[in-house]
């Protein structure tokens, strides 16, 4: 009896202290070695070491670990890992023990509370399937009263103990490292609201790549969301995909459809160019395809090679203007970020729409004056005249241009994944 009113007053206070800037606030990047780290990371903790040594060697600095002995484990092949918490339980004690059991480890980075916490007393589907909670699964966006009121009641009990199960972590990890919730891409913008002055980083997951659709630009309209629910104060992380639907089984359907090479680099520097501050996989678990997989490791190969300009702020002065041909004057998506370390640039491009733009010009570039940039993984040159740079887009084409090919991997295995007359 005693012991579970010491817990109850424990929860009562730590549910009494306010949210203000009680956390510090993050710039949603990893720190190692005392240095910023843009995190590159993988919910897959293969139990094999070679794999794991092959995931670090392609750049994946982050992996979502259980306990010390597998933060012992990412730690030896340099890499860092991030613990998941059950923060909506209010188990105390339990969560106590648990922050206690590795806080002081120097391989751990991040804390995670709970994965799609609002979407699952919200929206999603199993309340339908499972627990019989909705009579169809659109009852919630339908706004059916019995589903707006089931989640109103899971709401009142659940956001205050993830609220007081985050200001645990803070009164027990003197280190501060950032607390991350990754929710669904749709979960409801009030009940995030409920929680999101008690975390760091924010973000969602999104796998649009199946057998029967491949526009994959959705992730940076995802992301831009996700900077607006956190008021544009807290770094959004993007979980993308790294499976093939049909490998989940049952209701997913059994034909194959991984993401080409280029599909995945698309969506990776759609999340970026639209201020992502970290790039997360969900799925690896579940491969099938070793092709599909190096394909990825290619890609997060390229992203680890540009390390320096992930972390760095954009060149403000920097500016976009697409010059179309006059029938073909449009609203453009083409997207940009300009970052620049010490003499070094990097210009990234990102067309979101269906249709190629032949006259797309970065302007505001005057210190690059008659250098020449390479456009990476590529042959194309052009040089900076004006303080500006001149190119043409193809339809959903990424280019990313830089001052010099040290920025390119020499290892380019898989990167034509998914290309005509290629596995």
């Amino acid at each position: 009896m005693k012991k579970r009113l010491l817990i109850i007053i424990a929860l009562l206070y730590l549910t009494s202290v306010t949210a203000m800037h009680i956390f510090a606030e993050s710039s949603g990047f990893i720190k190692k070695d005392g240095r910023e780290v843009f995190p590159i990371g993988c919910y897959e903790l293969p139990k094999d070491d070679n794999a794991l040594k092959a995931m670090a060697a392609a750049g994946i600095n982050l992996v979502r670990c259980r306990d010390k002995a597998e933060l012992d484990r990412v730690a030896a092949v340099g890499m860092q890992g991030w613990i998941s918490l059950k923060l909506q339980n209010g188990k105390i004690e339990k969560l106590s023990k648990k922050i206690n059991s590795v806080k002081d480890h120097p391989a751990l980075a991040v804390w995670e509370g709970p994965d799609e916490i609002v979407h699952s007393f919200t929206r999603i589907s199993d309340l339908y399937r499972v627990k019989k909670i909705h009579k169809t699964p659109k009852d919630w966006q339908n706004q059916v009263p019995a589903a707006v009121e089931y989640s109103a009641q899971q709401a009142a009990i659940i956001l205050p103990r993830l609220r007081a199960g985050a200001k645990l972590i803070r009164s027990l990890d003197k280190q501060v490292r950032p607390i991350w919730i990754n929710e669904a891409s749709r979960s409801d913008l009030k009940y995030m609201r409920g929680y999101i002055d008690n975390i760091d980083i924010t973000g969602c997951d999104m796998y649009p790549v199946s057998a029967t659709n491949r526009k994959v630009v959705c992730m940076g309209r995802a992301t831009e969301r996700f900077k607006q629910i956190g008021r544009g104060q807290k770094p959004v992380w993007m979980v993308l995909q790294a499976f093939s639907w049909h490998e989940l089984g049952g209701r997913y359907g059994k034909k194959e459809a991984y993401p080409s090479f280029d599909q995945s680099r698309l969506m990776a520097y759609d999340v970026i160019v639209h201020g992502a501050k970290g790039i997360i996989y969900w799925g690896s678990h579940y491969l099938k395809s070793d092709d599909f997989r190096q394909s990825l490791y290619a890609l997060t190969r390229e992203l680890a090679a540009l390390q320096p300009f992930l972390v760095s702020p954009e060149v403000a002065k920097a500016q976009l203007t697409v010059i179309d041909e006059y029938e073909n004057l449009t609203d453009s998506n083409v997207m940009m970020t300009v970052c620049n370390v010490a003499d070094e640039w990097l210009v990234v491009l990102v067309n979101e729409d269906a249709h190629a733009h032949m006259g797309v010009e970065v302007s505001g570039l005057e210190a690059l004056n008659g250098r020449r940039l390479a456009l990476l993984y590529s042959n194309e040159e052009t040089e900076v005249a004006q303080g500006e740079l001149i190119t043409r887009m193809m339809p959903y084409q990424v280019k990313v241009f830089a001052t010099s090919r040290k920025w390119e991997t020499s290892n380019i295995k898989g990167r034509d994944y998914g290309r005509s007359g290629s596995k």
